[in-house]
Formats: C-alpha cells, structure tokens, sequence
C-alpha cells in the first residue's frame, strides 16, 4: 500500500505548546512595540524560515527560534479553532 494513503499522527507535548504560546506573544509583543505589523511578520517567518522578519528587539528573534515552525503553526491553529468554536 501507497504511504501517502495513511494518515500521519502528530502530536505536541502541552508544555511545549504553552512554551510556544509564552514565546508568540512575547515576539508579537515586540513587533508592535516596534512599529511593525506583527501578524505578516509572523506569518513571514513561518512561511520562510528566514528569522529576519522577526525583530531582534527585546530578543525576540533568537526566542522565536527556538521553536520549529510547525509548533508555532500547531499553535496558532490550535488557538483559532478553539477561538471559533467558543463562539459558536
């Protein structure tokens, strides 16, 4: 059988995730406070790679990457289902 038939299970360990969760909103934090327009640097970065979207103010660039770029997306995604259930 095809690999690509099967379903892929991933998963997260939950202090990872908060860890994510602390390190987004402190990045977004200082983007704003710089000036920048944090959703499309963030959404820069995670589609690149290339952490020079994010600003090295306050750090910010070496803690975002100290998360691969799929816990930060699983944790974007994450927050915005939960977000739009809640308001169903």
């Amino acid at each position: 059988m095809n690999s690509f038939n099967k379903t892929v299970h991933f998963s997260v360990k939950k202090d990872e995730i908060n860890e994510a969760r602390k390190i987004l909103l402190s990045v977004y934090d200082s983007l704003v406070k710089k000036g920048y327009n944090p959703i499309n640097q963030i959404v820069g970065y995670i589609l690149s790679g290339d952490p020079t979207y994010i600003t090295s103010y306050n750090n910010a660039r070496s803690k975002i990457r100290k998360l691969e770029r799929d816990e930060l997306l699983e944790e974007l995604v994450k927050n915005y289902l939960q977000n739009q259930k809640s308001n169903n």
